[in-house]
Formats: structure tokens, sequence, C-alpha cells
């Protein structure tokens, strides 16, 4: 099934009641935007190192509550050169979180007719849970390919074999289930990953890069066809960091770090007028980055029904 119709034909399973998939061309590259769900968080999150007050006034400018929202969480499927590549995988299932409406992307695969042994490479932004837990469900292991590639930075690997926490500002809990989720998944899929240092081609057009910062071996995917491009941001950019880019969010492991890594990214992209998607931007996720002032504006792609 060619994803460029699967936001159209594919049939929707049984349990989704809303839009979560979203398809469009970089080329001749085929793109599909995944809902993984929603996760409520804290909204301290966004800005642990902002008056309280300034982030007040910015939740309220945007019509958000003041305490607590669903933070959205995309992934992207991409078709190149005949390859099949999944960028990140969601976040699986965490009981003891008690995320329920998140963890989507393996059956909204489903239900969009993509089957799960046509995957031929995995490309991890980072290795947090919301990132990787899709393939940690049962059964998933068992599906995908024995080929299967996973394509990591080595910086990201090297961290989570011990994670320094003591500058994120996390919700109680999540740093334990961090831990876990990076543990079993190098327990599990170590034999399928392909390390690059900086940059790596995953296929033609589909470059991963390293950018550190979020994690040590944080990385986006830049994608290229025809003259189009498109940067998947992975965590390098959340709904606020457009106007406010030096407030830190409290899963960033180097805080000042990601947002330099932040300021260089939305300069490129403002820049260049290329397409950005990333992993917590209100789904669809898809739009270009203006620049406003010192900072920066979110300009969201029409949606091309």
């Amino acid at each position: 099934m060619s994803l460029e119709n699967t936001s159209h034909s594919g049939r929707p399973g049984p349990d989704e009641l809303v839009p979560s998939r979203y398809a469009l061309r970089v080329g001749e590259i085929e793109v599909l935007v995944v809902s993984d769900g929603v996760l409520p968080l804290p909204t301290a999150m966004l800005a642990h190192n902002a008056d309280p007050a300034a982030r007040a006034a910015w939740l309220d400018d945007m019509f958000l509550p003041p305490d607590a929202f669903d933070w959205a969480l995309n992934v992207v499927l991409v078709r190149s050169g005949g390859q099949t590549i999944l960028i990140d995988a969601g976040l699986g299932f965490d009981p003891d979180l008690h995320l329920p409406r998140a963890g989507q992307t393996i059956k909204r695969l489903e239900a969009a007719g993509i089957d799960l042994g046509s995957v031929t490479d995995v490309v991890l932004t980072h290795m947090h849970m919301d990132h990787v837990g899709g393939l940690l469900v049962d059964g998933v292991k068992e599906r995908l390919r024995p080929d299967l590639r996973i394509h990591v930075a080595t910086a990201e690997v090297k961290f989570w074999e011990s994670p320094d926490f003591s500058h994120t500002a996390m919700p109680p809990g999540f740093p334990d289930a961090l831990r876990s989720a990076a543990k079993r998944f190098m327990n599990e899929y170590r034999s399928h990953l392909r390390l690059f240092d900086e940059k790596y081609e995953v296929a033609p057009g589909v470059v991963v890069r390293r950018t550190g910062g979020h994690t040590p071996g944080h990385s986006v995917v830049r994608l290229a066809s025809g003259g189009d491009g498109l940067t998947f941001a992975g965590d390098a950019v959340f709904a606020v960091g457009f106007e406010q880019p030096d407030w830190h969010n409290g899963f960033e492991h180097d805080p000042e770090e990601a947002a330099r890594v932040r300021v260089r990214l939305l300069r490129e992209l403002a820049e260049s007028g290329e397409m950005l998607v990333a992993t917590h931007l209100p789904f669809p996720s898809v739009g270009r980055v203006a620049v406003a002032g010192d900072a920066f504006r979110w300009v969201p792609a029409f949606w091309d029904y």
C-alpha cells in the first residue's frame, strides 16, 4: 500500500475514533506521520527554569490549562529507495506510569495497512521510553524482520550504560521507568543495532544526524528529495520552544546544550523554509519555522485532504 493513500483509503480500526495518521511526500520520498497518542504531563515540565508567572501567561495565551495538558506523541514512517523506515516507535506500554492514551503506534500502523515485517530499518532519535517502547510490546519483535537494522548514535548507547539524570526535572517514577526501558531495549535488540558517530545516510535522501542536548546521542532525521526537505526533530523542539527557545524542558539531560541545539535547528529551518515535524508538536505537527524578533514562530501547514 502506498503511504500516499493511507490517510485517505486506509480503513480505521475498531477503536480508532480520531485522525491518527497523515501522509505527505518529500520529492520521491513517501512520509506517514503517525500519532502514538498523548501523554498527560505537568505543565511545569515545559519550562522548569522559567518564571512560573511567565509560564502561566504562555499557557493562558495558548488556551491551555495551567497545571497539566496532553503532550502529543508522534512517530514517522518513511519509504525511500526500496526501504521502509520507522523513525521512533512510541511509548509501548507502562502500567506503572498510568499513560493509557499513548502507545498506539503498532495498532495504528496496522490500521494503515503497514505490515511490521515490511520495516527494513528503525531510526531512533534517542532512547527515552516514549521513543523505543513500541518495540518492546509483547509479540512485536517476533513480527519484525530478523535482519532489521536499528540506527542509533553511539553516544546514546554509551549514555544509557550509566545514565545521568542530575540536570533533569522529571515527575516521580519517570527516571526509573526510563532506565528500565533502555535496559530492556538493549537486552532485546543489541544484535540489531547499527551505530553511527555523527551522521549516517540510512536510505537515499534519509540522513540521521546527532545533535546531542536532549540526550548525548539525541539525533534528528532530514529527508531530502527533488528540491524538497523535511526534518523530523525528535525532542529538540517542543511547542513552547519557538517563542521561548531558552526555556528548559524537564526531560533534557543537558538543558543549556539542548537550548543551543534548538536555536541552531530553528535558525536552519527558518532560513531554508523546509518542513518540520517533531515528536511532541500537536499532531500532525507538519509545518515551517519563521523568525519572530529574537525568537521564532511556528507556521502549521494546511492539511491536504
